[in-house]
């Protein structure tokens, strides 16, 4: 009996790339006749053609499964969602704008083939805005100082993963799940194969300045208490300096009563500069807050429209 592999795309108004991604796919699993495989496209409520053609597909092919979001879900937790849904033997992450190359799948089945539960694809370099890849490259550094367990460099989610991975995904009760750290924090070796991101060639990115914040704290709030205890120990070191300055000024009064001013410039300095510190940290400690929010509600990862092919 063929093993089944699972390729899963989460994809939102890319009308443009779909059916190109679709063919990608489909030619890579031509060469590789050995094997089974569906293609599970969820879409998260897209306001373009994207369902239309993807339902086109679908009536020709049998392979390509279709969720569709009630409405639009997030970047977060949709692709996750998606995952769960699949039923192979492995399964494979892929974006839908070709930025994950298509023809790396063949290498992911090859080293999970060697005994590898998880064989992810890590950008060595980008051929995306070099400012927007080297921020990235700069968080990335940054949440593996940050974080508790070690975090994998320019890693997007796209992989392979074990059936066994999956399970233990299905076991994790999280609405609002950081993928690219749980991958981390289940503990299994993980084979790393570089690659060079292609450049988007069709249509737009949907990511915009507060998805990339988005993502980027809830890394940081998932995986780190390094800003909590930050917050404490600068707090303690600055309530120290602080006592240390009045002090100071104060004995130099006494001493110099008629000759040395005070004035007003050190109070504006320090007023400012020990709220500006204070207004930092309550934001930090804010989004421990929101992030806490999200996991009391514990509202559903998505609510589907309609399944295709299942």
């Amino acid at each position: 009996m063929k093993k089944l592999i699972s390729v899963v795309t989460a994809c939102f108004n890319e009308e443009e790339n779909v059916e190109l991604l679709y063919n990608e796919v489909r030619k890579v699993f031509e060469k590789l006749s050995e094997y089974d495989y569906e293609h599970i496209f969820i879409d998260n409520a897209s306001k373009d053609r994207t369902v239309a053609i993807l339902k086109e597909i679908a009536k020709k092919d049998k392979n390509v499964k279709i969720i569709v979001n009630a409405r639009n879900f997030g970047h977060i937790r949709s692709p996750f969602y998606g995952l769960l849904q699949a039923r192979g033997d492995a399964v494979i992450s892929i974006v839908a704008d070709l930025q994950d190359p298509p023809s790396m799948i063949a290498d992911f089945i090859k080293k999970w083939e060697e005994g590898y539960k998880i064989v992810v694809g890590v950008k060595k370099e980008s051929e995306e805005n070099s400012l927007m890849f080297t921020i990235r490259r700069l968080y990335y550094n940054l949440i593996e100082k940050l974080s508790e367990v070690d975090q994998i460099k320019n890693f997007t989610g796209f992989g392979l993963y074990d059936k066994r991975i999956i399970e233990i995904l299905r076991t994790i009760d999280d609405p609002y799940p950081y993928f690219r750290g749980l991958i981390s924090e289940i503990g299994y070796d993980i084979f790393h194969i570089e690659y060079i991101q292609p450049a988007r060639k069709r249509g737009i990115t949907k990511n915009n300045f507060y998805s990339l914040y988005d993502i980027a704290m809830l890394g940081i709030t998932n995986h780190s208490k390094v800003p909590l205890r930050l917050a404490t120990m600068l707090g303690f070191c600055l309530a120290v300096f602080s006592l240390l300055v009045a002090f100071i000024y104060s004995i130099y009064k006494i001493i110099f009563w008629e000759s040395f001013s005070v004035g007003i410039a050190p109070l504006v300095i320090g007023l400012f500069f020990f709220s500006a510190v204070q207004l930092f940290f309550i934001g930090i400690i804010g989004e421990y807050i929101g992030s806490i929010h999200t996991q009391v509600l514990k509202r559903p990862l998505v609510i589907e429209r309609e399944r295709i092919n299942f």
